[in-house]
């Protein structure tokens, strides 16, 4: 079985999330494969769906939105699990509020889980504007990734796989 962990990323926190679901999908057993949403992908050839998107302004990236809009009919007949990085911190709250395509998506899709998890913020790869809205918001800077959670996440997918979908010999 093939998993495709699609991602769209705006300065790299969330590839790095996506890169450690995949490496860990693989030392589960599962066969993976990682992609931003930006490459030219045929998804009929997966039977399971990671795809993930940095959240700016309370939303996933367009790029991440348009491609499952895109695809969605394929998408319909498959388990997707969606992630999304952008909160700041560690606040519980902020982790508690999904972006707004997430409930679109959960009435026509089979969407099996849904996480938030921290990003990261590094003044230097903004834009002048996002420092400035950033520094204005008091947002601080650093690197929040739970890179445990991420990986439990990760093994749990592959445990839900496997209760799922029958493996091949």
């Amino acid at each position: 079985m093939a998993i495709l962990v699609l991602y769209a990323s705006k300065h790299g926190s969330t590839r790095g999330i996506a890169e450690c679901l995949a490496e860990q999908l693989k030392q589960e057993g599962k066969e993976t494969e990682l992609h931003t949403v930006d490459e030219v992908l045929n998804p009929e050839r997966y039977e399971a769906f990671v795809i993930g998107s940095a959240i700016y302004y309370g939303s996933w990236l367009i790029e991440a939105t348009k491609w499952v809009h895109r695809h969605r009919d394929i998408l319909s007949r498959h388990p997707i699990w969606l992630f999304s990085s952008g909160p700041l911190g560690t606040a519980i709250e902020d982790a508690e509020q999904q972006p707004k395509e997430i409930a679109e998506f959960q009435q026509t899709l089979d969407i099996q889980d849904t996480r938030i998890f921290f990003g990261t913020l590094d003044h230097s790869k903004l834009s002048f504007a996002e420092r400035m809205m950033s520094k204005g918001v008091g947002a601080s800077e650093g690197d929040f990734r739970d890179w445990q959670a991420i990986k439990d996440w990760a093994t749990k997918i592959a445990r839900d796989l496997d209760t799922r979908l029958p493996a091949r010999s």
